[in-house]
């Protein structure tokens, strides 16, 4: 087997190979992938709660406290 190495995109399940190669790789040809995925990148805890700032998620059953709530101090 002779090595031929491309980058390529995913559409539906389907690995889209190259119009260079699409000549080289015909119907019915035997091949061997190797498929080496992109790592996803690492979100941070800031980006994580800057993210919840912007955009908050709801939660049934809880209610958002005041500041004046937050801060009341009954002993």
């Amino acid at each position: 087997m002779i090595p031929v190495e491309f980058q390529a995109t995913i559409e539906n399940g389907v690995i889209i190979v190259p119009e260079a190669y699409k000549q080289d790789l015909s119907e019915g040809s035997s091949v061997k992938v190797t498929v080496m995925k992109q790592p996803k990148k690492r979100i941070s805890e800031t980006e994580v709660l800057a993210e919840l700032m912007r955009h908050p998620i709801s939660v049934p059953g809880v209610r958002s406290m005041t500041r004046e709530e937050m801060h009341d101090r009954h002993v």
